[in-house]
C-alpha cells in the first residue's frame, strides 16, 4: 500500500491534471477504487476503461431523493460505484457528491427511450457493465378518477410504468453480456391492495408487478434476477401532505417507514442470489388491518 501511494503521489505531482472529477474535452474521469480509505480519480479516454473497476456498478433512477437516495447510500456504504440519475441534474449531482468520490450525477427523462440509452451508454464509458439497477422514479398525481385529466395519467403511467420498462430493457441487454445482474422496481402496496382517490397510481404499481415478474421468468436463464419491493407509508416528500396521525392508526407497527428501511429491503433483494420474481412488502403490518 506504501509503494502503491508513493507512486500515486509522484503521479500527481507530475501531472495533477488527471486528478480530477467530471468531464472535459474528450475525457471524462471514472474512479479507481483502493483499500478503504483510499480512493483516487484515474483519467480515462472515450472508449478505453484503463482504471481498475473495483465494486458493483448501480444505476439508481429516481436517486436523487426519498428511497432512492437511501437506496444509493447504503450502496455506497458497501462499496458500489454508483450512477445518480433524476430529471434535476442540479440535486443529483448534489446527492453524487455527497456520497464521496467516484459516483456519477445524470439527468434523464426515463420515459423517453433516446434519453434512457444514452444515460446507459454514459453510465459504461463512465463507470463500466452495470451490476445492479434500482427503479426508484416515481409520480403520483392523487385524485378520484372521474376528476383525473387524461394528461395525468398519461404522465404517470409514462414515468411509473414505461420508465421501468425502457431502463429495464437497457439494463438486460448490458447484463446479458455481463452474464449476469439484479434488478429491483421499487413498486407501492397500493398496486396490491388498491387505494381510493388513486387508482391510476395503483394501477401503474400493480402492472410494475405483473411486468417485474414476466421479466424475471426471461432472463432467469441469463443469470438476471427481478424483484419488487412495495413500501407502505413512508417518509418521503410524496407523504410530506397526508394525514399521518390518522394514517397511523391503519398500520400495525403504528408509524410511518422511514427510507432507510425500504432501502435495507432494496439492498438484501439485490445480492440475494437464490431470490427472483419476488414482491417484499416494506409496509409495517399496514396489510393485515382491517
Amino acid at each position: 500500500m506504501g509503494v502503491c501511494m508513493c507512486l500515486l503521489l509522484q503521479i500527481y505531482l507530475v501531472f495533477p491534471s488527471i486528478f480530477i472529477q467530471g468531464t472535459a474535452g474528450h475525457y471524462s474521469c471514472c474512479s479507481f477504487f483502493l483499500p478503504s480509505p483510499y480512493s483516487v480519480s484515474v483519467l480515462k479516454h472515450q472508449g478505453s476503461i484503463t482504471a481498475l473497476q473495483m465494486g458493483k456498478v448501480c444505476a439508481v433512477f429516481g436517486g436523487s431523493r426519498g428511497i432512492g437516495r437511501a437506496v444509493a447510500e447504503l450502496l455506497a456504504e458497501k462499496g458500489c460505484r454508483l450512477a445518480i440519475i433524476a430529471r434535476n441534474l442540479d440535486v443529483a449531482q448534489s446527492t453524487a457528491r455527497n456520497l464521496g468520490a467516484g459516483h456519477l450525477a445524470l439527468s434523464c427523462d426515463v420515459s423517453k427511450e433516446q434519453e434512457v440509452q444514452r444515460t446507459f451508454e454514459e453510465m459504461q464509458r463512465n463507470l463500466g457493465p452495470i451490476n445492479y439497477l434500482v427503479n426508484a422514479a416515481g409520480i403520483n398525481r392523487d385524485g378520484l378518477l372521474v376528476r383525473t385529466k387524461t394528461e395525468d395519467m398519461i404522465a404517470q403511467i409514462h414515468t411509473n410504468l414505461l420508465g421501468t420498462m425502457l431502463t429495464c430493457k437497457a439494463a438486460v441487454k448490458v447484463m446479458i453480456q455481463q452474464k449476469g445482474g439484479a434488478i429491483v422496481n421499487i413498486g407501492s402496496i397500493v398496486g396490491l391492495k388498491g387505494n381510493a382517490g388513486q387508482s391510476v397510481y395503483s394501477a401503474t404499481k400493480a402492472g410494475l408487478v405483473g411486468f417485474s415478474r414476466s421479466l424475471a421468468k426471461e432472463v432467469a436463464k441469463k443469470q438476471i434476477r427481478v424483484n419488487v419491493v412495495a413500501p407502505g407509508f413512508i417518509h418521503t416528500e410524496m407523504t410530506a401532505h397526508l394525514e399521518e396521525d390518522q394514517l397511523k392508526k391503519s398500520i400495525l407497527l403504528g408509524r410511518f417507514g422511514e427510507p432507510h428501511e425500504v432501502a435495507q429491503a432494496v439492498v438484501f433483494l439485490l445480492e440475494s442470489t437464490y431470490l427472483t420474481g419476488s414482491v417484499l412488502v416494506v409496509d409495517g403490518g399496514l396489510q393485515l388491518m382491517p
